[in-house]
């Protein structure tokens, strides 16, 4: 039995790395024997330093990158080996915030938003309101026509947001998402996360804000630290209280 074989997954289980490593060209590791899994319905927060490795470990979460060593295995299925054709049903599953935000320039800020459902084939009578709802949520009512080389920072943030969730994914990868908002942005949208993980979402939240940390009060810290990771809250060795309890 080869080592893939031995990793058998745990229904619960929603991401599973095992003693991966990531390196670009022949230089030293980025990242180096991480492992850890994430469980169904759980909020985790990954800190470190700036250059710590967080956003490549991120782009490994959402099949961006392969890594250099070792086994992902993402939603039960080896994400490695996984055929490309395969891919868009994956990703499909995922919500990415990303520090760039990665809008379509073309586009307004609703068509921006209701791009996920309408690349997943929902009709087009029931995109509508879910991209509305969303963009209210964000504070976006009233730019909905904006493209993005209109919107401020903040905005083009939250319309990024906004884009990530209306999906309701079963996993969402946020790399810091708050960076360009002011607090009380920051917090409404870190309750917009809190509402998606008690509908079963996971989440995980990349930041350096030690104070977004104390926001969550369940949540789970991973900490990087020059491309090792360390687990300050037994968020790696322990499955979290609520898979436990089949919530």
């Amino acid at each position: 039995m080869n080592a893939r074989d031995a990793l058998r997954s745990d229904p619960g289980e929603i991401a599973r790395f095992d003693n991966v490593g990531l390196r670009y060209g022949p230089d030293c590791e980025v990242l180096s024997d991480i492992s850890f899994t994430l469980y169904k319905g759980s909020f985790y927060f990954l800190t470190g330093a700036s250059g710590a490795g967080k956003s490549s470990l991120l782009r490994l979460l959402y099949l961006a990158q392969r890594p250099s060593r070792g086994v992902i295995r993402l939603f039960g299925t080896d994400a490695i080996t996984l055929p490309r054709a395969r891919l868009p049903g994956f990703r499909r599953r995922l919500g990415v915030v990303f520090q760039d935000f990665r809008l379509v320039a073309h586009l307004s800020a609703f068509d921006n938003v209701a791009l996920p459902l309408r690349v997943a084939g929902v009709p087009e009578r029931e995109v509508a309101r879910p991209v509305a709802d969303m963009l209210e949520w964000v504070g976006l009512a009233d730019r909905m026509g904006a493209r993005p080389a209109t919107l401020s920072g903040g905005e083009q943030q939250r319309v990024a947001i906004a884009r990530a969730v209306v999906g309701r994914p079963d996993l969402l990868v946020a790399d810091e998402p708050t960076g360009n908002v002011d607090p009380d942005m920051a917090l409404k949208l870190l309750r917009l996360f809190e509402s998606m993980n008690r509908l079963g979402t996971t989440i995980v939240v990349a930041t350096h804000d030690i104070h977004m940390l104390q926001r969550v009060p369940e949540s789970l810290i991973m900490r990087l630290d020059k491309g090792r990771l360390s687990d300050p809250t037994g968020a790696l060795r322990y499955p979290p209280r609520r898979h436990e309890a089949g919530l």
